[in-house]
């Protein structure tokens, strides 16, 4: 791989991952994800025509990490679970495990599926297309390895905001697909649903989207469908901790059984619907308040730039803080919180308008972390006591994932868990 392809997964830290907002939008809503899709390595332009850099970048496979994690955010993304076939157990999981994992590598690096292949991306390079596997707790229980589930795969507890729809949540395997072209990513949608076969069932699929590549002058914060700039309060990985705060250890806690998740994270997925008629109906400075950070430059009402760190202990001069106590920036801040940390890398989605006139539309909320319980949870449970932006948000559906690390040459995902 080029220097360039090497270090897109590097970007995140400059581009995706950088600065200080946050909507914590996700299920516990941690800070809105500072949107990757610009990346200069493959050109700020958005010149994406044949041969562009923008679809020939490649992201690796292998790794000690799977893709599509630090990786910066492409335009298009598909999120979806199976469920195994009844009957179907251990062996066909690992059979399904390696086809999928082939399938993933082939497209990956810009190859057709294999037999037969669709056509669907015909002509187009990978276009930096990553495909992220993953296993639910149940999955544990339908191939009889649940002395192997981690601890950090218990429930997530219930929120008041949760309106949840068991029939969009959960899911023995979940899948992430991303790519920085639509008909990319449709295509590795179809070609893993195809691999499925007989061993397993869609359970649930969700559609989302980022902004284009180059759609910005200068590589910049994205912003949510609320309008806001969306996630600048992200974990950088240049930070010393970092790794130990989203990647689970090699040797660390907990039984050696465990062992096959090293290198791996634990995926938090929520659907969260923005109530978009209501909050549009704020006006701006109220918003402002809300999130604690103003609209056009993502700057903290302290004052500054986006990524000039908040001054909490700020007063007015009606001696209230400047900062409400309940907005949404300082209760999620990662220093009101512990320092409970975790990686967001959302896409926004949209299905329509619902029979009442209202937009069904929010944020596919997926966020990275070494443990849930100690990265989503304590920082949802603060949410949900007196964020000033829950009113505006509804939980609608939710998932907790257990992502081995990526494969070794030779390898498929989850083979040392599988084959153990």
């Amino acid at each position: 791989m080029t220097d360039i392809e090497i270090s897109r997964r590097r970007l995140l830290g400059t581009v995706g991952a950088a600065g200080a907002t946050g909507l914590a939008l996700g299920a516990a809503g941690g800070a809105l994800v500072h949107a990757a899709v610009t990346d200069t390595a493959d050109g700020a332009s958005g010149a994406g025509g044949p041969g562009s850099a923008l679809g020939t970048a490649e992201i690796a496979f292998h790794g000690d990490h799977q893709a599509g994690i630090t990786d910066p955010l492409q335009l298009k993304g598909h999120v979806l679970a199976f469920d195994l076939a009844p009957g179907a157990g251990r062996k066909e999981a690992a059979a399904l495990m390696r086809r999928w994992s082939e399938t993933a590598r082939r497209l990956m690096a810009g190859e057709p599926a294999g037999t037969p292949d669709t056509g669907i991306a015909l002509d187009a390079g990978p276009c930096s297309l990553t495909v992220t596997f993953g296993f639910g707790r149940t999955f544990f229980d339908r191939t009889g390895l649940t002395s192997r589930r981690p601890a950090a795969l218990d429930p997530l507890p219930d929120f008041s905001a949760d309106r949840l729809d068991p029939q969009r949540s959960n899911g023995d395997l979940w899948v992430q697909i991303g790519a920085n072209d639509s008909l990319v990513a449709f295509h590795a949608l179809r070609a893993l649903q195809k691999d499925a076969g007989d061993a397993a069932r869609v359970r649930w699929q969700m559609n989302g989207f980022n902004r284009s590549p180059g759609a910005t002058r200068t590589p910049m914060t994205a912003r949510n469908l609320m309008g806001q700039i969306d996630g600048t309060g992200n974990p950088k990985p240049e930070e010393p901790d970092f790794d130990r705060r989203i990647f689970v250890p090699a040797a660390g806690p907990g039984p050696a059984g465990h062992a096959w998740m090293a290198g791996g994270s634990y995926a938090v997925v929520r659907r969260i619907r923005m109530l978009l008629d209501d909050w549009e109906r704020l006006p701006l400075g109220r918003q402002e308040q809300v999130i604690g950070r103003r609209k056009a430059d993502g700057a903290p009402l302290t004052g500054g730039t986006e990524t000039t760190e908040m001054d909490l202990d700020k007063f007015g001069p009606d001696g209230k803080p400047v900062i409400p106590s309940n907005a949404h920036a300082r209760i999620s801040a990662p220093e009101q919180n512990g320092g409970a940390a975790m990686l967001r890398r959302p896409f926004s989605y949209h299905d329509g308008i619902a029979p009442d006139g209202t937009p069904d539309a929010g944020l596919l909320f997926i966020c990275w972390q070494a443990d849930p319980q100690r990265g989503f949870v304590p920082v949802q449970r603060k949410l949900d006591r007196g964020d000033a932006l829950s009113p505006f948000l509804r939980h609608e559906a939710s998932g907790l994932y257990a992502v081995p690390g990526g494969p070794r040459a030779g390898e498929y995902v989850g083979q040392r868990l599988l084959e153990a």
